[in-house]
């Protein structure tokens, strides 16, 4: 009795499969390119957020999110106070200002 032995081998001309890093590296690719692209400038602009809202005092005339022009009569911890006309006040959260159009400094 004949035993027959049998090796498996690729086909002659057959292309080898590329190492697992160059399969990889259109995906490294792209998140390096999503952080620069869209993470770090969000971040960025966060963080100069954040310094506006921690900068504003009283007397800066301000602009809310909601597109409310005032001046800032009171700051609190988490909110302010806004004096929008003659004796009218309005509470805001402190996250609501997107712009100091004029600090109490410059007046």
């Amino acid at each position: 009795m004949q035993t027959l032995t049998l090796l498996a081998q690729a086909a002659p001309g057959a292309p080898e499969q590329p190492p697992v890093l160059f399969q990889f590296l259109p995906l490294i690719i792209i998140a390096v390119l999503f952080y620069f692209l869209l993470i770090r400038p969000q971040q960025k602009k966060q963080k100069e957020h954040q310094q506006l809202v921690a900068s504003v005092k009283t007397g800066d005339k301000v602009v809310t999110a909601g597109g409310l022009h005032g001046i800032v009569a009171n700051v609190k911890e988490t909110t302010f106070l806004l004096k929008v006309a003659d004796n009218v006040k309005m509470e805001f959260d402190k996250s609501s200002i997107t712009s100091v159009t004029k600090s109490a400094e410059a007046a």
